[in-house]
């Protein structure tokens, strides 16, 4: 049951005490304030770019190196390659929601398929915070400590946490009837999933988002802090601040992207969220493809040129060994 400021949560003032019994009986965001393009249509934009630059991040990297070998990839690769399916996942079934509520105006029917895309949606962006969180932390770890987390033969515990987790607690969810229409796409049923969305938009996320920060701030900190108090830093402390840096990019894209949709989470619970930024949250929460892609390229570019940080200490040891063999050739050559 939602009373009158509870149908306030997704931007819309209702004049009814009706009971509602599902999201279904909520109203179609954007329809009475004539806002319903200005949402929907921006948000498909955004995510068709988002969807060619997971097509390209992903073309690019199987092109230039062989699938056989992925788990050979630096970390920084690897990690490029799995948010990256997480966006498309996600593009996807988001696409597949909005397309379907602008062409029918009205929240996708059966129930079962909007849970299914609700289900979806959640599964894929939990999974890419959960996986720029261990990225987060690796950083802190690698920063102030030197070491690397290890995720296993095949990165099979990164891989079992980040998307096991989140299948399991949305499993649980949606058996309990959590997942349908908001008003305004399919995620958490704006009627009966309340808890649920408190839990995974509000706590969840914010939680993420502060930790995130923190961890980005604080590694940053120390690497500032070391890069000025050392002239001539010892190779491998180099190569520990570019993998970190290299790293953090995934960080900031995580939090240019979701920093709406946190804001959002939170405000939802105090008072009105107003219009704006529910815009932002369709907008920045649709281009995780295109942030991402940007990462990317840097990342790209940094190996071609020589800095990538996961490859510098292999690069320096592979460039003198090299350089001693060249030498011995050289000497035989002249004896």
């Amino acid at each position: 049951m939602m009373n009158i400021s509870s149908s306030t949560i997704n931007g819309v003032t209702t004049a009814t005490t009706t009971e509602l019994k599902d999201g279904y009986d909520l109203p179609v965001y954007g329809l009475a304030n004539g806002t319903f393009y200005s949402i929907h249509v921006p948000a498909l934009i955004c995510i068709c770019f988002s969807f060619t630059c997971v097509i390209s991040v992903i073309t690019y990297s199987f092109y230039h190196q062989h699938i056989s070998t992925f788990f050979k990839w630096t970390k920084c690769e690897r990690f490029a390659v799995y948010i990256a399916i997480c966006d498309g996942l996600f593009n996807i079934s988001h696409f597949s929601d909005h397309l379907h509520i602008v062409l029918t105006k009205e929240l996708p029917t059966p129930k079962h398929l909007c849970a299914f895309y609700g289900f979806l949606l959640a599964e894929f962006v939990t999974a890419q915070n959960l996986l720029v969180s261990i990225v987060a932390i690796n950083v802190f770890v690698l920063v102030y400590f030197r070491k690397k987390l290890d995720f296993g033969c095949k990165d099979y515990r990164l891989l079992g946490f980040i998307f096991g987790a989140p299948a399991l607690g949305l499993t649980v969810t949606a058996g309990l009837g959590q997942l349908g229409p908001n008003g305004s796409f399919c995620f958490f049923d704006g009627v009966k999933g309340q808890i649920a969305n408190f839990i995974y938009t509000t706590i969840l996320l914010s939680a993420i988002t502060i930790t995130n920060i923190l961890l980005y701030v604080i590694s940053w900190f120390r690497i500032y802090r070391e890069t000025k108090a050392i002239k001539k830093s010892r190779k491998s402390l180099i190569a520990s601040h570019r993998a970190a840096k290299t790293m953090s990019l995934f960080v900031f894209a995580f939090l240019v992207q979701w920093w709406a949709m946190a804001t959002y989470g939170i405000w939802q619970w105090v008072t009105d969220v107003p219009q704006t930024l529910f815009h932002f949250v369709t907008t920045f929460s649709n281009l995780g493809g295109v942030l991402n892609g940007i990462v990317f390229i840097i990342i790209v570019r940094r190996k071609r040129y020589g800095t990538d940080s996961s490859i510098s200490i292999q690069y320096i040891k592979e460039s003198t060994t090299d350089k001693t063999v060249t030498m011995h050739r050289k000497l035989n050559s002249q004896v």
